[in-house]
């Protein structure tokens, strides 16, 4: 079935059928004046179904058909072109920058690019400001004996041995802190025949370790050491104590058998 429909239209496109054709048995004797005829005449005989014969488009001194005329097939004008790119204008300014687009996604990172040239060497800055003292250390020593004769007495010392940026004051008898941090202190006495030795290291106004020794019919060295924590102004000296028997601590102008040392070991803005 589809073959003969694409058969049949195969047919119908090769064999064009003319709608103002006449059948063959209905035509009449060609007239003699038709190639004369006025086109009027020739268009209204069209409609009145009379068909004249077809001559030759090549006879001389004959008019070319109608039905190829321009009423069938239109005359084209040949429009000229004309090349664009000959009458491009000046160019424009630069319009304002558009909006910023969404960031794409982070790609990966590169391989690193090659070293530059060594740039040439800066100018001297300012001076800095002078290093602080993060250190504090201390030696004292006394040449006298001592025997109390209150409850409670401030040692005082008469010898300087170390006195690191002057934060023991030989007045006082105590040491006075800068630098706050860890501190070590070691005290070292020398005690008096048949008298008892009592005494304290005193952080502020709070005792802190005791270095005491029975009266005896010797005389012996005693040391006492600790470290210490402090803050800024903070105290550290040594206090006698007398109890119900004589309290004193031995020492004489040939040697020193009394003294007492602290250092700091670690500033506070380092711990």
């Amino acid at each position: 079935m589809t073959t003969t429909c694409v058969w049949a239209l195969l047919l119908l496109w090769a064999c064009p059928v003319d709608p103002y054709q006449i059948p063959y048995n209905e035509r009449k004797d060609p007239d003699p004046s038709w190639g004369q005829m006025d086109p009027k005449d020739y268009h209204q005989d069209a409609r009145q179904g009379k068909v004249r014969e077809c001559q030759r488009c090549c006879d001389p001194e004959e008019e070319t058909p109608h039905h190829f005329s321009s009423h069938h097939y239109p005359q084209y004008q040949v429009v000229p072109q004309i090349n664009i790119t000959l009458l491009k204008g000046e160019k424009g300014d630069t319009g304002e920058r558009g909006p910023h687009g969404k960031l794409g996604k982070t790609g990966q990172m590169g391989p690193p690019g090659s070293s530059g040239i060594k740039g040439s060497k800066g100018s001297m800055g300012l001076p800095g400001e002078p290093c602080k003292s993060y250190f504090a250390a201390f030696s004292v020593a006394r040449k006298k004996g001592l025997h109390s004769n209150d409850y409670y007495q401030t040692l005082i010392f008469d010898t300087v041995l170390v006195n690191l940026y002057g934060h023991f004051n030989m007045f006082t008898g105590k040491f006075y802190c800068y630098v706050p941090g860890v501190y070590y202190f070691s005290l070292n006495v020398h005690t008096w025949n048949l008298k008892e030795t009592y005494l304290h290291i005193m952080h502020n106004e709070r005792e802190v370790v005791i270095l005491y020794t029975q009266p005896s019919d010797r005389s012996i060295m005693q040391s006492q050491s600790l470290m210490l924590e402090l803050e800024k102004d903070d105290q550290v000296w040594v206090r006698l104590f007398k109890g119900e028997r004589e309290n004193a601590i031995f020492s004489d102008e040939f040697d020193t058998y009394i003294t007492f040392n602290g250092h700091l070991i670690k500033p506070k803005n380092e711990l």
